[in-house]
Protein backbone atom coordinates (compact mmCIF):
# COMPACT_ATOMS: atom_id res chain seq x y z
CA UNK A 1 0.00 0.00 0.00
CA UNK A 2 1.43 3.35 -1.03
CA UNK A 3 1.71 6.29 1.35
CA UNK A 4 -0.08 9.59 0.66
CA UNK A 5 2.06 12.28 -0.95
CA UNK A 6 1.30 15.04 1.57
CA UNK A 7 -1.50 16.12 3.84
CA UNK A 8 -4.09 18.52 2.39
CA UNK A 9 -3.26 22.09 3.35
CA UNK A 10 -5.26 25.28 3.65
CA UNK A 11 -8.62 23.56 3.28
CA UNK A 12 -11.88 24.97 4.55
CA UNK A 13 -13.66 21.62 4.63
CA UNK A 14 -12.16 18.18 5.19
CA UNK A 15 -14.25 15.05 4.71
CA UNK A 16 -13.38 11.48 5.70
CA UNK A 17 -15.08 8.40 4.30
CA UNK A 18 -15.50 5.89 1.49
CA UNK A 19 -15.73 6.73 -2.20
CA UNK A 20 -17.67 4.30 -4.39
CA UNK A 21 -17.72 3.58 -8.08
CA UNK A 22 -21.39 3.80 -9.06
CA UNK A 23 -22.61 1.78 -12.04
CA UNK A 24 -25.95 3.12 -13.24
CA UNK A 25 -28.52 1.45 -15.46
CA UNK A 26 -31.59 3.06 -16.98
CA UNK A 27 -33.51 -0.21 -16.74
CA UNK A 28 -33.67 -3.45 -14.72
CA UNK A 29 -30.24 -4.91 -13.99
CA UNK A 30 -31.57 -8.47 -14.35
CA UNK A 31 -32.07 -8.11 -18.09
CA UNK A 32 -28.67 -6.56 -18.75
CA UNK A 33 -27.98 -3.44 -20.70
CA UNK A 34 -25.40 -0.66 -20.66
CA UNK A 35 -24.02 0.69 -17.41
CA UNK A 36 -22.51 4.14 -17.00
CA UNK A 37 -19.74 4.71 -14.45
CA UNK A 38 -19.94 7.51 -11.89
CA UNK A 39 -18.35 8.58 -8.60
CA UNK A 40 -20.53 8.17 -5.52
CA UNK A 41 -20.17 8.48 -1.76
CA UNK A 42 -21.83 10.71 0.80
CA UNK A 43 -18.65 12.47 1.89
CA UNK A 44 -17.32 13.00 -1.64
CA UNK A 45 -20.71 14.38 -2.69
CA UNK A 46 -20.45 17.02 0.03
CA UNK A 47 -16.85 17.87 -0.87
CA UNK A 48 -17.76 18.32 -4.54
CA UNK A 49 -20.80 20.44 -3.68
CA UNK A 50 -18.66 22.87 -1.68
CA UNK A 51 -15.83 22.87 -4.22
CA UNK A 52 -18.28 23.89 -6.95
CA UNK A 53 -19.21 26.88 -4.82
CA UNK A 54 -15.57 27.94 -4.62
CA UNK A 55 -14.58 26.50 -1.25
CA UNK A 56 -11.27 24.72 -0.69
CA UNK A 57 -12.13 21.13 0.12
CA UNK A 58 -10.29 17.86 0.61
CA UNK A 59 -11.33 14.23 0.94
CA UNK A 60 -9.43 11.57 2.88
CA UNK A 61 -9.92 7.83 2.51
CA UNK A 62 -8.54 4.74 0.81
CA UNK A 63 -9.00 3.80 -2.84
CA UNK A 64 -8.03 0.68 -4.74
CA UNK A 65 -4.65 0.76 -6.46
CA UNK A 66 -6.05 0.08 -9.93
CA UNK A 67 -8.02 1.77 -12.70
CA UNK A 68 -11.11 2.16 -10.52
CA UNK A 69 -9.11 3.89 -7.81
CA UNK A 70 -7.60 6.14 -10.46
CA UNK A 71 -11.10 6.93 -11.73
CA UNK A 72 -12.16 8.07 -8.25
CA UNK A 73 -9.13 10.32 -7.89
CA UNK A 74 -9.47 11.80 -11.39
CA UNK A 75 -13.13 12.65 -10.76
CA UNK A 76 -12.38 14.34 -7.46
CA UNK A 77 -9.42 16.29 -8.82
CA UNK A 78 -11.43 17.41 -11.83
CA UNK A 79 -13.99 18.87 -9.42
CA UNK A 80 -11.33 20.71 -7.42
CA UNK A 81 -11.35 18.43 -4.38
CA UNK A 82 -7.95 17.86 -2.75
CA UNK A 83 -6.80 14.24 -2.66
CA UNK A 84 -3.24 14.56 -1.35
CA UNK A 85 -4.12 12.65 1.84
CA UNK A 86 -5.62 9.65 0.03
CA UNK A 87 -3.96 6.24 0.34
CA UNK A 88 -3.85 3.73 -2.50
CA UNK A 89 -4.56 0.22 -1.21
CA UNK A 90 -3.13 -2.56 -3.38
CA UNK A 91 -4.70 -5.33 -1.31
CA UNK A 92 -8.38 -4.38 -1.52
CA UNK A 93 -10.86 -3.62 -4.32
CA UNK A 94 -12.96 -0.55 -4.94
CA UNK A 95 -16.41 -0.46 -3.38
CA UNK A 96 -19.16 -0.70 -5.98
CA UNK A 97 -22.70 0.66 -6.06
CA UNK A 98 -25.18 -0.61 -8.66
CA UNK A 99 -28.16 1.65 -9.30
CA UNK A 100 -31.10 0.67 -11.47
CA UNK A 101 -34.08 2.72 -12.56
CA UNK A 102 -36.62 -0.06 -11.94
CA UNK A 103 -39.65 2.05 -12.85
CA UNK A 104 -40.14 5.73 -13.61
CA UNK A 105 -40.73 6.32 -9.89
CA UNK A 106 -38.62 3.64 -8.18
CA UNK A 107 -34.82 3.41 -8.08
CA UNK A 108 -33.06 0.47 -6.44
CA UNK A 109 -29.49 0.40 -5.15
CA UNK A 110 -27.21 -2.59 -4.52
CA UNK A 111 -23.82 -2.35 -2.83
CA UNK A 112 -20.68 -4.49 -3.15
CA UNK A 113 -18.47 -2.89 -0.52
CA UNK A 114 -17.53 -5.63 1.98
CA UNK A 115 -13.74 -5.78 2.26
CA UNK A 116 -13.30 -2.70 0.08
CA UNK A 117 -10.34 -0.36 0.25
CA UNK A 118 -12.59 2.29 1.79
CA UNK A 119 -13.72 -0.03 4.58
CA UNK A 120 -10.09 -0.47 5.67
CA UNK A 121 -9.83 3.20 6.71
CA UNK A 122 -7.51 3.45 9.72
CA UNK A 123 -6.66 6.09 12.29
CA UNK A 124 -3.21 6.43 10.71
CA UNK A 125 -4.88 7.51 7.46
CA UNK A 126 -6.50 10.60 8.98
CA UNK A 127 -3.89 11.81 11.48
CA UNK A 128 -1.77 13.93 9.11
CA UNK A 129 -4.70 15.53 7.24
CA UNK A 130 -6.28 16.48 10.56
CA UNK A 131 -3.03 17.97 11.80
CA UNK A 132 -2.91 20.17 8.69
CA UNK A 133 -6.09 21.85 9.91
CA UNK A 134 -9.49 22.66 8.42
CA UNK A 135 -12.29 24.96 9.49
CA UNK A 136 -14.89 22.21 9.19
CA UNK A 137 -14.65 18.42 9.44
CA UNK A 138 -17.61 16.63 7.88
CA UNK A 139 -18.44 13.04 8.81
CA UNK A 140 -21.35 10.70 8.21
CA UNK A 141 -22.81 7.70 9.98
CA UNK A 142 -21.96 5.54 6.97
CA UNK A 143 -18.21 5.32 7.52
CA UNK A 144 -18.28 4.00 11.11
CA UNK A 145 -20.63 1.25 9.93
CA UNK A 146 -18.05 -0.16 7.49
CA UNK A 147 -15.59 -1.76 9.93
CA UNK A 148 -14.09 -1.51 13.40
CA UNK A 149 -11.05 0.36 12.06
CA UNK A 150 -13.24 2.82 10.13
CA UNK A 151 -15.30 3.42 13.28
CA UNK A 152 -12.15 4.09 15.29
CA UNK A 153 -10.83 6.44 12.60
CA UNK A 154 -14.09 8.38 12.50
CA UNK A 155 -14.15 8.81 16.28
CA UNK A 156 -10.48 9.83 16.31
CA UNK A 157 -11.12 12.41 13.60
CA UNK A 158 -14.11 13.90 15.42
CA UNK A 159 -12.26 14.06 18.73
CA UNK A 160 -9.13 15.66 17.26
CA UNK A 161 -11.04 18.20 15.19
CA UNK A 162 -13.24 19.23 18.11
CA UNK A 163 -10.20 19.60 20.36
CA UNK A 164 -8.53 21.85 17.77
CA UNK A 165 -11.54 24.17 17.65
CA UNK A 166 -12.78 23.10 14.23
CA UNK A 167 -16.49 22.78 13.53
CA UNK A 168 -17.49 19.11 13.36
CA UNK A 169 -20.48 18.28 11.16
CA UNK A 170 -22.18 14.89 11.46
CA UNK A 171 -24.83 13.62 9.05
CA UNK A 172 -26.48 10.48 10.48
CA UNK A 173 -27.12 8.96 7.02
CA UNK A 174 -28.36 5.65 8.45
CA UNK A 175 -28.01 2.64 6.14
CA UNK A 176 -30.01 -0.36 7.31
CA UNK A 177 -28.02 -2.67 5.05
CA UNK A 178 -24.81 -1.88 6.95
CA UNK A 179 -25.90 -2.20 10.58
CA UNK A 180 -28.85 -2.41 12.92
CA UNK A 181 -30.40 0.63 14.54
CA UNK A 182 -29.12 -0.55 17.91
CA UNK A 183 -25.54 -0.81 16.62
CA UNK A 184 -25.83 2.58 14.94
CA UNK A 185 -27.16 4.17 18.13
CA UNK A 186 -24.30 2.72 20.18
CA UNK A 187 -21.70 4.23 17.83
CA UNK A 188 -23.34 7.49 16.76
CA UNK A 189 -24.68 8.73 20.09
CA UNK A 190 -21.19 9.27 21.55
CA UNK A 191 -19.89 10.51 18.17
CA UNK A 192 -22.51 13.27 18.18
CA UNK A 193 -20.96 14.59 21.39
CA UNK A 194 -18.08 15.99 19.32
CA UNK A 195 -20.32 17.67 16.76
CA UNK A 196 -21.32 21.31 16.44
CA UNK A 197 -23.74 20.57 13.60
CA UNK A 198 -25.92 17.45 13.43
CA UNK A 199 -27.95 16.60 10.33
CA UNK A 200 -30.60 13.90 10.25
CA UNK A 201 -33.93 13.01 8.73
CA UNK A 202 -36.82 12.88 11.17
CA UNK A 203 -36.68 9.07 11.41
CA UNK A 204 -32.94 9.11 12.22
CA UNK A 205 -32.98 11.42 15.23
CA UNK A 206 -33.65 8.69 17.76
CA UNK A 207 -30.33 7.09 16.74
CA UNK A 208 -28.75 9.93 18.71
CA UNK A 209 -31.04 9.55 21.72
CA UNK A 210 -33.00 6.96 23.64
CA UNK A 211 -34.87 4.47 21.44
CA UNK A 212 -38.24 5.87 20.44
CA UNK A 213 -37.42 9.46 21.40
CA UNK A 214 -39.55 11.97 19.50
CA UNK A 215 -38.04 14.89 17.60
CA UNK A 216 -38.28 17.56 20.34
CA UNK A 217 -36.79 15.21 22.94
CA UNK A 218 -33.93 14.10 20.71
CA UNK A 219 -33.12 17.65 19.66
CA UNK A 220 -33.22 18.96 23.22
CA UNK A 221 -30.78 16.26 24.29
CA UNK A 222 -28.35 17.12 21.51
CA UNK A 223 -28.45 20.84 22.32
CA UNK A 224 -27.79 20.07 25.98
CA UNK A 225 -24.73 18.05 24.96
CA UNK A 226 -23.17 21.00 23.14
CA UNK A 227 -24.47 20.65 19.58
CA UNK A 228 -25.12 24.18 18.31
CA UNK A 229 -27.39 23.40 15.35
CA UNK A 230 -29.61 20.40 14.62
CA UNK A 231 -30.87 20.20 11.04
CA UNK A 232 -33.83 17.96 10.27
CA UNK A 233 -34.23 17.08 6.59
CA UNK A 234 -37.86 16.85 5.51
CA UNK A 235 -37.41 15.95 1.85
CA UNK A 236 -40.02 17.63 -0.35
CA UNK A 237 -41.25 19.56 2.71
CA UNK A 238 -37.94 21.39 3.20
CA UNK A 239 -36.05 21.42 6.49
CA UNK A 240 -36.08 22.53 10.11
CA UNK A 241 -33.15 24.03 12.00
CA UNK A 242 -32.97 23.98 15.79
CA UNK A 243 -30.62 26.13 17.86
CA UNK A 244 -30.67 27.38 21.45
CA UNK A 245 -32.56 30.42 20.11
CA UNK A 246 -35.45 28.34 18.77
CA UNK A 247 -36.48 26.64 15.54
CA UNK A 248 -36.77 27.84 11.96
CA UNK A 249 -38.37 25.96 9.08
CA UNK A 250 -38.00 26.55 5.35
CA UNK A 251 -39.97 24.98 2.52
CA UNK A 252 -38.27 23.12 -0.30
CA UNK A 253 -37.71 24.83 -3.64
CA UNK A 254 -40.37 23.51 -6.05
CA UNK A 255 -38.70 21.75 -8.99
CA UNK A 256 -39.26 18.79 -11.30
CA UNK A 257 -37.43 15.89 -9.65
CA UNK A 258 -35.78 13.25 -11.83
CA UNK A 259 -33.33 11.61 -9.38
CA UNK A 260 -33.39 12.00 -5.59
CA UNK A 261 -30.09 10.18 -4.90
CA UNK A 262 -27.62 12.62 -3.36
CA UNK A 263 -30.20 15.24 -2.39
CA UNK A 264 -29.41 14.99 1.32
CA UNK A 265 -25.68 15.40 0.68
CA UNK A 266 -26.39 18.42 -1.51
CA UNK A 267 -28.47 19.94 1.30
CA UNK A 268 -25.56 19.44 3.68
CA UNK A 269 -23.10 21.00 1.22
CA UNK A 270 -25.30 24.06 0.87
CA UNK A 271 -25.65 24.50 4.61
CA UNK A 272 -21.92 24.13 5.24
CA UNK A 273 -21.16 26.56 2.43
CA UNK A 274 -23.39 29.12 4.11
CA UNK A 275 -21.68 28.40 7.43
CA UNK A 276 -18.25 28.99 5.89
CA UNK A 277 -19.49 32.20 4.24
CA UNK A 278 -20.78 33.51 7.57
CA UNK A 279 -24.45 33.62 6.55
CA UNK A 280 -27.16 33.77 9.18
CA UNK A 281 -29.25 30.70 9.90
CA UNK A 282 -32.13 31.35 7.51
CA UNK A 283 -29.77 32.14 4.63
CA UNK A 284 -27.80 28.98 5.34
CA UNK A 285 -31.07 27.07 5.12
CA UNK A 286 -31.94 28.83 1.85
CA UNK A 287 -28.67 27.74 0.31
CA UNK A 288 -29.14 24.22 1.66
CA UNK A 289 -32.60 23.73 0.18
CA UNK A 290 -31.45 25.33 -3.08
CA UNK A 291 -28.65 22.79 -3.48
CA UNK A 292 -31.02 19.98 -2.58
CA UNK A 293 -33.30 21.17 -5.37
CA UNK A 294 -30.44 21.32 -7.87
CA UNK A 295 -29.48 17.75 -6.95
CA UNK A 296 -32.88 16.22 -7.73
CA UNK A 297 -33.23 17.96 -11.10
CA UNK A 298 -30.37 15.99 -12.68
CA UNK A 299 -29.29 12.35 -12.82
CA UNK A 300 -26.31 11.42 -10.65
CA UNK A 301 -25.29 12.00 -7.05
CA UNK A 302 -23.62 15.38 -7.65
CA UNK A 303 -23.49 16.10 -11.37
CA UNK A 304 -26.29 18.69 -11.27
CA UNK A 305 -24.87 20.76 -8.40
CA UNK A 306 -24.39 24.47 -9.17
CA UNK A 307 -21.44 26.77 -9.44
CA UNK A 308 -21.70 29.89 -7.29
CA UNK A 309 -22.93 32.06 -10.17
CA UNK A 310 -25.74 29.55 -10.80
CA UNK A 311 -27.30 29.67 -7.33
CA UNK A 312 -30.11 31.94 -8.51
CA UNK A 313 -31.11 29.78 -11.48
CA UNK A 314 -33.99 28.11 -9.63
CA UNK A 315 -35.51 31.38 -8.42
CA UNK A 316 -37.37 33.72 -10.74
CA UNK A 317 -37.32 31.34 -13.73
CA UNK A 318 -40.47 29.51 -14.78
CA UNK A 319 -40.38 25.80 -15.67
CA UNK A 320 -39.08 25.30 -19.19
CA UNK A 321 -37.22 28.62 -19.25
CA UNK A 322 -34.39 28.88 -21.79
CA UNK A 323 -31.70 31.41 -20.89
CA UNK A 324 -30.09 33.00 -23.96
Amino acid sequence: MSEPDTAPRGVELLTVGEALVSLRSTGPLAVGGPLSMHLAGAETNVAIGLARLGHRTAWVGRVSDDELGEFVLRQLRAEGVGTDGVRRDAERPAGLMFLERRTADVTRVRYHRAGSAGSALHTDDVAAPLAAGARVLHLTGITPALSDSARAATTFAARQAAASGATVSLDVNYRAGLWSRAAARAALTPLAGYASIVIASADELDLLAEPGADEPTAVAGLLRRGVRTVLVKLGADGARAYTHDGVQQLAAVPVTAVDTVGAGDAFTAGYLSGHLDGLDLIDRLRRAVALGAFAVTAHGDWEGLPRRDELSLLTGNAAGTTLR
